[in-house]
């Protein structure tokens, strides 16, 4: 997040000074435009909080590290595409020269070191970089971000977190986006926490790169700051992250791509009694062979024209739509602001509740425009919504989409012509099959956004 979106505002010599180094034995960089693999660990240190703080997190009084969360990023050779594998930390594997544990207990037996190891025999994968994010570090980040949006389909009660949320759409401060990120109080346990992690990574990247962070100056030295202090990376990274964060200064929230080893048990029974959870090894593998050899796990086709510019996209490179009419997005994982173009009484509420009852979230009261002389509806979106964007003006069939980089959601302006609601069908999500083994499903961060 920090890479993507503080690039051209950081100064190599403020960065060095506020980014902590450590010795990872990772690879280095693969030459200067190489495909590159990260090793990003979320760690759970609680020695150096203060009592008021293990009392407001909830996080126990353990003494001790461990990595709560474990993802490789991979950034394409071209650097316009990132891809992001979450590695279940009740992973039942080999830790080198410790036997077989959790994968997490890797950190906590060698530090990043045997992280990186055990990651790079785990996967096949050459590490080249490691990032380490602490607890306080990201409670800081998302507030000064002001906090993030996220939807949870099912209800939350976690005793041990204190964290109580309905199904919906919710927008949580620094604390309970922790909580949300952590808890394990749901069917699914920590495969359920994966999904929300990713959801919430996602949120903070759509906060990161939309314009009303980039824009304002105060907003954007915060965010930078508390990223800044919140991670640890090793010491190659540590020297050239104005560089890196260069070269990726024109990624969207389309261009991310989230994905979950494959699993094979997920409610395996170890020697020691523990419960873990164990690969699909040939879906795993074929899944870290396609990351080998730079491949896409989502396919991408050029827009054509007459649809969301191409033109605004960075290096005027196409929209990665599926297909030039596939929907991506349901409507379910969308929330519209509706404003009244016209002099139509009554036509912003009315066509809340067309939205509400299409499927999309509608949160706000309609409101009206400055001028009320729109002939046709727009459909207004920032940088990196275009799939989202692309399921709402479905629903207004013949509206105009519209980038605006100085809005952070997706706005329906409505006219005299196109105003009326239709239902929307969403095929279902690509997956990253080449062959008859199971893989995981591939969302783009675009698809995993709420708001």
């Amino acid at each position: 997040m920090l890479l993507s979106s503080g690039g051209m505002w950081l100064a190599s010599g403020y960065a060095a000074k506020q980014i902590q180094a450590v010795d990872a034995g990772t690879a280095g960089d693969s030459g200067p435009r190489g495909a590159m693999n990260i090793l990003l660990v979320g760690v759970d240190k609680r020695d150096d909080l203060t009592r008021r703080q293990q009392n407001q997190l909830h996080l126990g009084r353990e003494v001790g590290e461990r990595t709560d969360t474990m993802m490789v990023i991979h950034l394409s050779e071209d650097r316009e595409r990132v891809t992001v594998v979450s590695l279940p930390r009740d992973t039942w594997i080999e830790v080198p020269g410790k036997g077989t544990h959790k994968i997490n207990s890797a950190y906590q037996f060698g530090g990043a070191k045997l992280a990186v190891r055990t990651v790079e025999e785990a996967t096949g994968l050459r590490i080249n970089h490691y990032i380490e994010v602490n607890v306080l570090g990201f409670i800081d980040v998302v507030d000064s971000l002001g906090g993030v949006t996220v939807c949870t389909p099912v209800p939350i009660d976690d005793q041990k977190t204190r964290l109580t949320m309905q199904p919906g759409t919710h927008n949580l401060d620094g604390v309970n986006a922790l909580a949300y990120a952590r808890t394990r109080a749901t069917a699914r346990s920590d495969l359920d926490r994966i999904d929300r992690q990713q959801q919430v990574i996602s949120a903070l990247l759509n906060k990161a790169i939309s314009g009303g962070t980039l824009t304002n100056p105060a907003r954007l030295t915060g965010m930078v700051g508390s990223a800044l202090k919140a991670i640890t990376v090793d010491k190659a990274l540590a020297d050239d992250l104005l560089g890196l964060a260069n070269q990726l200064k024109g990624v969207s929230t389309d261009d991310v791509t989230f994905t979950t080893v494959p699993l094979a048990d997920v409610n395996h029974r170890t020697p020691t009694g523990e419960s873990a959870v164990l690969w699909d090894k040939p879906a795993a593998k074929e899944l870290f062979q396609r990351i080998a050899e730079d491949q896409p796990l989502i396919e991408t086709s050029p827009e054509p024209s007459g649809t969301a510019s191409a033109a605004a996209r960075p290096s005027g490179r196409p929209s990665p739509s599926p297909s030039p009419t596939a929907l991506t997005i349901p409507p379910e994982r969308i929330a519209v602001r509706v404003l009244n173009g016209t002099l139509i009484n009554g036509l912003g509420a009315r066509t809340k509740t067309a939205l509400v009852a299409a499927g999309f979230q509608v949160p706000s009261t309609p409101g009206n425009t400055a001028k009320h002389d729109f002939e046709n509806t727009v459909v207004r979106h920032p940088p990196g919504r275009e799939d989202s964007a692309r399921t709402v003006a479905a629903a207004f069939p013949g509206a105009e989409l519209r980038e605006q980089p100085d809005i952070s959601g997706i706005e329906v302006v409505l006219g005299q012509r196109n105003n009326t609601v239709k239902k929307v069908t969403v095929a279902a999500t690509a997956t990253p099959s080449r062959t008859a083994s199971p893989t995981p499903t591939a969302r783009t961060a675009t698809q995993n956004i709420c708001d």
